[in-house]
């Protein structure tokens, strides 16, 4: 049963965590309370593709700093992550074609809401999703 962790989790700030074999766990990522990721080894690189909703439109594109690139663009909410990079991104672009508006903004309807509503199914929250596949690259650095 999940509990408050004493200290907030060092690799994506997580409050809740689950105690195993008297450890506790980040609810969030899975990094163990505790352990500080080598700060020699640079910050994994995680590139997602995300869906961000503005108004009756949604943005596909990718970045490897989701926090900072979606500061910087105006939008209602974010849809989706998507693990991938810009081959990925440049898929969906060719996939959603039809429905394309301008630049990276297609029209919220139809595949588009399909497909992303496939991809929170299969990946779940963007934000618990991005911290547990960053703590996910942190422990294979780890190891």
């Amino acid at each position: 049963m999940s509990a408050s962790l004493p200290s907030p989790c060092r690799v994506c700030g997580g409050s809740t965590g689950d105690r195993v074999d008297g450890l506790w766990h980040c609810v969030r990522c899975g990094w163990r309370l505790g352990d500080a990721p080598d700060a020699d080894l640079p910050r994994p690189r995680i590139d997602v593709v995300y869906y961000l909703r503005y108004r009756d439109r949604v943005k596909i594109g990718t970045s490897a700093t989701p926090r900072r690139r979606l500061a910087a663009i105006m939008h209602d909410e974010l849809l989706a992550f998507e693990p991938g990079d810009r081959r990925i991104e440049h898929d969906r672009h060719v996939q959603f074609a039809d429905l394309r508006e301008g630049g990276e903004w297609f029209s919220l309807t139809g595949a588009v809401l399909i497909h992303i509503d496939q991809v929170r199914a299969r990946v779940g929250e963007p934000w618990a999703a991005y911290d547990r596949w960053l703590g996910d690259a942190y422990r294979r650095l780890s190891s």
